[in-house]
Protein backbone atom coordinates (compact mmCIF):
# COMPACT_ATOMS: atom_id res chain seq x y z
CA UNK A 1 0.00 0.00 0.00
CA UNK A 2 1.44 3.36 -1.04
CA UNK A 3 0.78 6.15 1.49
CA UNK A 4 1.75 9.79 1.07
CA UNK A 5 1.94 11.85 4.27
CA UNK A 6 1.93 15.65 4.14
CA UNK A 7 3.09 17.58 7.21
CA UNK A 8 5.08 14.59 8.52
CA UNK A 9 7.57 16.75 10.41
CA UNK A 10 4.95 18.31 12.71
CA UNK A 11 3.80 17.10 16.12
CA UNK A 12 1.00 14.83 14.93
CA UNK A 13 2.67 14.19 11.59
CA UNK A 14 5.74 12.58 13.15
CA UNK A 15 3.67 10.16 15.22
CA UNK A 16 1.41 9.43 12.27
CA UNK A 17 4.22 8.69 9.83
CA UNK A 18 5.90 6.41 12.37
CA UNK A 19 2.70 4.43 12.92
CA UNK A 20 1.98 4.13 9.20
CA UNK A 21 5.47 2.80 8.53
CA UNK A 22 4.68 -0.07 10.91
CA UNK A 23 1.71 -1.22 8.81
CA UNK A 24 2.42 -4.51 7.02
CA UNK A 25 3.21 -3.89 3.38
CA UNK A 26 3.07 -0.10 3.70
CA UNK A 27 5.33 2.08 1.57
CA UNK A 28 5.23 5.49 3.22
CA UNK A 29 6.44 8.59 1.42
CA UNK A 30 6.50 12.00 3.07
CA UNK A 31 6.37 15.45 1.53
CA UNK A 32 6.32 18.92 3.02
CA UNK A 33 8.06 22.23 3.54
CA UNK A 34 10.96 20.96 5.65
CA UNK A 35 14.15 20.01 3.74
CA UNK A 36 14.00 16.55 5.35
CA UNK A 37 10.39 15.97 4.33
CA UNK A 38 11.03 14.50 0.89
CA UNK A 39 9.54 16.18 -2.17
CA UNK A 40 8.95 19.89 -1.44
CA UNK A 41 5.25 20.58 -0.98
CA UNK A 42 3.86 23.74 0.60
CA UNK A 43 0.09 23.46 0.41
CA UNK A 44 -0.27 27.11 1.38
CA UNK A 45 1.29 28.17 -1.92
CA UNK A 46 1.12 25.02 -4.05
CA UNK A 47 -0.02 25.12 -7.65
CA UNK A 48 -2.75 22.49 -8.15
CA UNK A 49 -1.31 21.35 -11.49
CA UNK A 50 2.20 20.87 -10.10
CA UNK A 51 0.84 19.06 -7.06
CA UNK A 52 -1.20 16.83 -9.36
CA UNK A 53 1.99 15.94 -11.24
CA UNK A 54 3.65 14.89 -7.98
CA UNK A 55 0.61 12.82 -7.07
CA UNK A 56 0.61 11.07 -10.43
CA UNK A 57 4.26 10.17 -9.91
CA UNK A 58 3.64 8.94 -6.34
CA UNK A 59 0.46 7.04 -7.31
CA UNK A 60 -0.73 6.83 -3.69
CA UNK A 61 -3.43 4.50 -2.43
CA UNK A 62 -3.95 6.93 0.45
CA UNK A 63 -2.95 10.49 1.30
CA UNK A 64 -2.79 11.75 4.89
CA UNK A 65 -2.79 15.51 5.43
CA UNK A 66 -1.27 16.45 8.78
CA UNK A 67 -0.21 19.89 7.57
CA UNK A 68 -1.71 22.80 9.48
CA UNK A 69 -1.00 26.06 11.26
CA UNK A 70 -2.14 26.74 14.82
CA UNK A 71 -0.88 30.31 14.97
CA UNK A 72 0.39 33.17 12.87
CA UNK A 73 -1.18 35.88 10.78
CA UNK A 74 -4.58 35.73 9.16
CA UNK A 75 -2.84 35.14 5.84
CA UNK A 76 -0.89 32.18 7.24
CA UNK A 77 -3.87 30.56 8.94
CA UNK A 78 -6.16 30.82 5.94
CA UNK A 79 -3.48 29.80 3.46
CA UNK A 80 -2.41 26.68 5.33
CA UNK A 81 -5.68 25.55 6.91
CA UNK A 82 -8.22 26.57 4.25
CA UNK A 83 -6.48 26.97 0.90
CA UNK A 84 -4.14 24.02 1.50
CA UNK A 85 -6.82 21.31 1.79
CA UNK A 86 -8.74 22.83 -1.13
CA UNK A 87 -5.68 22.68 -3.39
CA UNK A 88 -4.94 19.14 -2.24
CA UNK A 89 -8.47 17.99 -3.05
CA UNK A 90 -8.37 19.59 -6.49
CA UNK A 91 -5.03 17.93 -7.27
CA UNK A 92 -6.19 14.56 -5.95
CA UNK A 93 -9.32 14.74 -8.02
CA UNK A 94 -7.22 15.27 -11.13
CA UNK A 95 -4.37 12.84 -10.43
CA UNK A 96 -5.46 10.16 -7.96
CA UNK A 97 -9.26 10.27 -7.63
CA UNK A 98 -9.46 6.76 -6.14
CA UNK A 99 -7.00 7.44 -3.32
CA UNK A 100 -8.39 7.76 0.18
CA UNK A 101 -7.77 11.12 1.84
CA UNK A 102 -7.44 11.32 5.62
CA UNK A 103 -7.36 14.93 6.77
CA UNK A 104 -6.71 16.15 10.33
CA UNK A 105 -9.26 18.70 11.49
CA UNK A 106 -9.67 20.36 14.87
CA UNK A 107 -12.12 20.50 17.76
CA UNK A 108 -11.83 24.30 17.45
CA UNK A 109 -14.24 23.99 14.53
CA UNK A 110 -17.09 23.34 16.97
CA UNK A 111 -16.85 26.37 19.22
CA UNK A 112 -18.87 26.53 22.48
CA UNK A 113 -20.62 23.36 23.63
CA UNK A 114 -24.29 23.20 24.52
CA UNK A 115 -24.21 23.07 28.32
CA UNK A 116 -21.73 20.38 29.49
CA UNK A 117 -22.61 17.75 26.95
CA UNK A 118 -20.22 15.72 24.77
CA UNK A 119 -20.09 17.16 21.27
CA UNK A 120 -20.89 14.81 18.42
CA UNK A 121 -20.13 15.15 14.75
CA UNK A 122 -23.65 16.38 14.06
CA UNK A 123 -23.28 19.39 16.37
CA UNK A 124 -23.28 22.80 14.68
CA UNK A 125 -19.84 24.16 13.84
CA UNK A 126 -19.56 27.63 15.38
CA UNK A 127 -15.85 28.47 15.57
CA UNK A 128 -15.05 31.59 17.55
CA UNK A 129 -11.69 32.57 16.10
CA UNK A 130 -9.84 32.57 12.83
CA UNK A 131 -7.99 29.36 13.62
CA UNK A 132 -11.21 27.39 14.08
CA UNK A 133 -12.83 29.11 11.11
CA UNK A 134 -9.87 28.33 8.85
CA UNK A 135 -9.86 24.69 9.96
CA UNK A 136 -13.59 24.48 9.29
CA UNK A 137 -13.05 25.87 5.79
CA UNK A 138 -10.50 23.11 5.21
CA UNK A 139 -12.95 20.50 6.46
CA UNK A 140 -15.65 21.80 4.13
CA UNK A 141 -13.23 21.61 1.20
CA UNK A 142 -12.54 17.96 2.01
CA UNK A 143 -16.09 16.86 2.74
CA UNK A 144 -17.40 18.64 -0.36
CA UNK A 145 -14.73 17.28 -2.70
CA UNK A 146 -16.49 14.08 -3.73
CA UNK A 147 -13.34 12.11 -2.89
CA UNK A 148 -13.10 9.02 -0.69
CA UNK A 149 -12.22 11.21 2.27
CA UNK A 150 -12.60 11.48 6.03
CA UNK A 151 -11.81 14.34 8.40
CA UNK A 152 -10.54 13.28 11.82
CA UNK A 153 -11.44 16.13 14.17
CA UNK A 154 -8.66 15.99 16.73
CA UNK A 155 -9.37 17.43 20.16
CA UNK A 156 -6.46 18.55 22.39
CA UNK A 157 -3.36 16.44 21.69
CA UNK A 158 -0.93 16.02 24.58
CA UNK A 159 2.06 13.71 24.76
CA UNK A 160 5.70 13.31 23.76
CA UNK A 161 6.84 15.90 21.25
CA UNK A 162 4.19 18.50 22.16
CA UNK A 163 5.40 21.79 20.62
CA UNK A 164 6.41 24.76 22.72
CA UNK A 165 3.55 26.72 21.15
CA UNK A 166 1.08 24.49 22.99
CA UNK A 167 0.35 24.90 26.69
CA UNK A 168 1.55 21.37 27.62
CA UNK A 169 4.76 21.82 25.63
CA UNK A 170 5.43 25.27 27.08
CA UNK A 171 4.73 24.14 30.63
CA UNK A 172 7.03 21.13 30.33
CA UNK A 173 9.84 23.26 28.89
CA UNK A 174 9.51 26.04 31.49
CA UNK A 175 9.24 23.64 34.41
CA UNK A 176 12.42 21.97 33.15
CA UNK A 177 14.17 25.32 32.78
CA UNK A 178 13.24 26.86 36.14
CA UNK A 179 14.36 25.80 39.58
CA UNK A 180 12.18 24.22 42.27
CA UNK A 181 11.73 27.59 43.96
CA UNK A 182 10.55 29.36 40.78
CA UNK A 183 6.98 29.68 39.57
CA UNK A 184 5.79 29.44 36.00
CA UNK A 185 3.10 31.97 35.07
CA UNK A 186 0.03 30.90 33.12
CA UNK A 187 -3.47 32.18 32.62
CA UNK A 188 -6.48 30.67 34.34
CA UNK A 189 -6.38 26.88 33.98
CA UNK A 190 -9.95 26.07 35.01
CA UNK A 191 -11.28 25.50 31.47
CA UNK A 192 -12.08 21.85 30.72
CA UNK A 193 -10.64 20.18 27.63
CA UNK A 194 -10.60 16.72 26.09
CA UNK A 195 -6.94 15.63 25.89
CA UNK A 196 -5.87 12.84 23.55
CA UNK A 197 -2.47 11.24 23.07
CA UNK A 198 -0.82 11.81 19.67
CA UNK A 199 -0.13 8.09 19.42
CA UNK A 200 -3.85 7.42 19.69
CA UNK A 201 -4.41 9.99 16.95
CA UNK A 202 -1.84 8.16 14.82
CA UNK A 203 -3.64 4.87 15.42
CA UNK A 204 -6.93 6.42 14.31
CA UNK A 205 -5.22 7.61 11.12
CA UNK A 206 -3.83 4.13 10.44
CA UNK A 207 -7.27 2.59 10.90
CA UNK A 208 -8.84 5.22 8.64
CA UNK A 209 -6.24 4.61 5.93
CA UNK A 210 -6.81 0.85 5.95
CA UNK A 211 -10.58 0.73 6.54
CA UNK A 212 -12.08 -1.42 3.77
CA UNK A 213 -15.30 0.54 3.46
CA UNK A 214 -16.28 4.19 2.95
CA UNK A 215 -16.13 6.20 6.16
CA UNK A 216 -18.29 8.96 7.61
CA UNK A 217 -17.28 12.42 6.47
CA UNK A 218 -16.16 13.52 9.95
CA UNK A 219 -15.06 11.54 13.01
CA UNK A 220 -14.14 12.94 16.44
CA UNK A 221 -10.80 11.79 17.85
CA UNK A 222 -10.50 12.53 21.56
CA UNK A 223 -10.42 10.74 24.88
CA UNK A 224 -14.11 11.14 25.63
CA UNK A 225 -13.27 12.82 28.95
CA UNK A 226 -13.25 16.50 29.87
CA UNK A 227 -10.78 17.54 32.54
CA UNK A 228 -9.50 20.90 33.79
CA UNK A 229 -6.42 22.21 32.02
CA UNK A 230 -4.93 22.55 35.50
CA UNK A 231 -4.56 18.74 35.46
CA UNK A 232 -1.88 19.15 32.79
CA UNK A 233 0.23 21.24 35.14
CA UNK A 234 -0.36 18.85 38.03
CA UNK A 235 0.47 15.80 35.91
CA UNK A 236 3.72 17.30 34.65
CA UNK A 237 4.74 18.27 38.17
CA UNK A 238 4.05 14.77 39.45
CA UNK A 239 6.01 13.32 36.54
CA UNK A 240 8.93 15.56 37.53
CA UNK A 241 8.88 14.20 41.09
CA UNK A 242 7.44 17.37 42.66
CA UNK A 243 5.00 16.48 45.44
CA UNK A 244 4.01 19.90 46.79
CA UNK A 245 0.95 21.99 45.93
CA UNK A 246 0.63 22.90 42.26
CA UNK A 247 0.36 26.57 43.22
CA UNK A 248 3.93 26.49 44.55
CA UNK A 249 5.24 26.04 40.99
CA UNK A 250 2.44 27.38 38.76
CA UNK A 251 0.90 30.84 39.16
CA UNK A 252 -2.35 31.35 37.24
CA UNK A 253 -2.09 35.15 37.24
CA UNK A 254 -0.84 35.66 33.69
CA UNK A 255 -2.67 36.47 30.49
CA UNK A 256 -4.95 33.63 29.47
CA UNK A 257 -6.27 32.45 26.16
CA UNK A 258 -9.42 34.27 25.00
CA UNK A 259 -10.73 30.93 23.72
CA UNK A 260 -10.49 29.40 27.21
CA UNK A 261 -12.93 31.99 28.53
CA UNK A 262 -15.23 31.68 25.51
CA UNK A 263 -15.18 27.86 25.43
CA UNK A 264 -14.94 26.86 29.10
CA UNK A 265 -15.85 23.19 28.56
CA UNK A 266 -15.40 20.75 25.69
CA UNK A 267 -15.60 16.98 25.48
CA UNK A 268 -15.72 14.70 22.46
CA UNK A 269 -18.35 12.11 21.78
CA UNK A 270 -16.16 9.38 20.24
CA UNK A 271 -18.92 6.84 19.66
CA UNK A 272 -18.81 7.23 15.88
CA UNK A 273 -15.04 6.64 15.67
CA UNK A 274 -15.44 3.50 17.71
CA UNK A 275 -18.18 2.26 15.44
CA UNK A 276 -16.55 3.19 12.12
CA UNK A 277 -12.91 2.38 12.94
CA UNK A 278 -13.13 0.05 15.94
CA UNK A 279 -10.93 2.68 17.60
CA UNK A 280 -10.60 3.58 21.26
CA UNK A 281 -7.85 5.64 22.92
CA UNK A 282 -5.27 3.40 24.59
CA UNK A 283 -2.96 5.84 26.36
CA UNK A 284 -3.93 7.20 29.76
CA UNK A 285 -3.73 10.91 30.50
CA UNK A 286 -1.08 10.23 33.16
CA UNK A 287 1.05 8.23 30.73
CA UNK A 288 0.78 10.99 28.11
CA UNK A 289 2.14 13.55 30.57
CA UNK A 290 4.82 11.22 31.93
CA UNK A 291 6.05 10.54 28.41
CA UNK A 292 5.91 14.24 27.53
CA UNK A 293 8.02 15.05 30.56
CA UNK A 294 10.53 12.31 29.73
CA UNK A 295 10.77 13.52 26.12
CA UNK A 296 11.85 16.99 27.27
CA UNK A 297 14.84 15.67 29.26
CA UNK A 298 18.24 16.92 28.04
CA UNK A 299 20.23 14.32 26.16
CA UNK A 300 22.72 14.06 29.07
CA UNK A 301 20.02 13.59 31.69
CA UNK A 302 19.01 9.99 32.48
CA UNK A 303 15.32 9.32 31.97
CA UNK A 304 13.79 7.54 34.99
Amino acid sequence: MRILVLGATGFLGRHTASRLRALPGAHVRVAGRAPTAGPPVDLAAADPDRLAALLREAAPDAVVNCAGAVGGSAVTLTAVNARGPAVLCEALGAAAPDARLVHLGSAAEYGPAEARLPVGEGAPARPLGLYGASKLAGTLAVTGSGLDAVVLRVFNPVGPGAPAASLPGRLAAELRRTGPDCRVRTGDLSAHRDFVDPRDVAEAVALAVTAPRPLPAVLNIGSGTARPVRDVAEGLLRASGFTGPVGDRVAEDGDGSPRSAAVPWQQADITAAGRALDWVPRHSFADSLTDLWAATAPATEPVP
